[in-house]
């Protein structure tokens, strides 16, 4: 049973401690055995999620009761990719594909969230291009007016949920160069002139496949937000989503850490235990102050999303992406070297988990990205 002495901490209360619990039995009785076939396995995922009122938090319908916080949202990330980093994917996905479409969209786009909620449908979220990744200014695909309609026309790649989804929200030029000129389309997946390429096989297996639009005719009505506003819909998406993922370095963190323990307490080599080792010793205080410091971090940048904001809160979640994402590689590397030989077998979930992580450094942001943009406003602080 994962230690949960941290919901004792001030961030957390009843509610959270509650949800905890839930998710937990949740995993326990709903996980795949198999994974061999990605796209299936998440399939079901997103129907099981669904089917057991989990997938309401990825795009809270405005009628129902007050969403829950950010905080709340970290606790579910942590939990599911404790268990399962496919069931953290599923999670995760949907509520990428259908928040631009939650916080953009129109009546009559949002109705179709009822499907998402429910498990029936599955979103994505198609943004990066072959020349166009962290730098979204660079994006190549356009949509162009013809009457009341638009005609989109491009490739998109690395798009998750690619080949699985019902609806992908697409972002295309519509103005000049630069950011400012994007906008966003809520586009069917069984549109005339949608392609989707092969599976894209990487070392951590999920749905992933490139898309390639081509002669795409969508209504005016398709397009969420207003004409330009592409780039301020993706981040608003993005930013407090990078805060998501830092919460599931941290349950994998954490899963690693419990298994590096119980190796230490039963491995008894030249002449006594691992845990009365000097260096192991390191090894597990050093992770336990990572994770734990993490963690801290992680929930004041969503304490300060949930009481003044995601903007106030920018350069927090830029820092938690850097700090969450080389912690858990860290203790990843430590659990491995611990276990030896067997911590890079798949008969324990350690590799697998360095397998699924590693990608936490580039996704949402690469690591330099983050950096450079947490020192441009260090020293803005201190221009004058």
């Amino acid at each position: 049973m994962a230690d949960k002495s941290f919901l004792t901490w001030p961030f957390f209360d009843a509610r959270h401690r509650e949800l905890a619990a839930a998710i937990e039995r949740w995993c326990a009785a709903n996980l795949p055995a198999d994974h061999s076939n990605v796209d299936a396995a998440c399939r079901d995922l997103v129907a099981r999620l669904g089917r057991d009122g989990f997938l309401t938090h990825t795009a809270p319908d405005p009628a129902a009761p007050a969403p829950l916080d950010v905080r709340t949202l970290c606790l579910m990330r942590e939990t599911l990719a404790r268990h399962d980093g496919l069931a953290d994917f599923a999670f995760a996905m949907q509520g990428l594909g259908a928040g631009p479409i939650s916080l953009f969209g129109s009546p009559e786009q949002c109705h179709w969230l009822t499907r998402t909620r429910t498990g029936k449908a599955i979103a994505a979220f198609a943004l990066t291009e072959q020349k166009a990744g962290s730098d979204v200014a660079n994006i190549a695909m356009t949509a162009a007016r013809d009457g009341g309609d638009y005609v989109l026309d491009g490739e998109k790649t690395w798009i998750s949920n690619g080949g699985i989804a019902d609806r992908y929200v697409v972002f295309a030029r519509t103005g000049g160069p630069g950011a400012k000129g994007l906008s966003a389309f809520a586009v069917d997946a069984a549109a005339a002139g949608l392609e989707v390429g092969p599976p894209i096989e990487t070392i951590a297996p999920h749905p992933l496949a490139s898309l390639s639009l081509h002669g795409v005719r969508v209504s005016e009505s398709a397009r969420v937000g207003n004409e330009g506003d592409g780039f301020k819909i993706a981040q608003a998406r993005l930013g407090p989503g990078r805060i998501h993922h830092c919460m599931r370095n941290i349950g994998v963190a954490e899963r690693a850490l419990e298994l590096m323990c119980k190796r230490a307490n039963t491995r008894f080599t030249h002449g006594s235990l691992l845990a009365d080792k000097a260096n192991v010793q390191q090894w597990i205080a050093d992770s336990r102050i990572e994770i734990d410091s993490t963690r801290l971090a992680v929930m004041h940048a969503a304490w300060k999303i949930d009481t003044v904001g995601k903007r106030e809160a920018r350069q927090e979640i830029a820092m938690i992406k850097v700090q969450a994402a080389n912690m858990v590689m860290s203790v990843l590397d430590r659990a491995i070297q611990l276990h030896g030989a067997l911590g890079m077998s798949d008969d324990l979930p350690i590799a697998r988990f360095w397998r699924e992580n590693r990608s936490m450094r580039i996704v949402d942001g690469p690591d330099e990205v983050h950096r450079m943009t947490i020192a441009r406003r260090e020293c803005r602080k201190w221009a004058e």
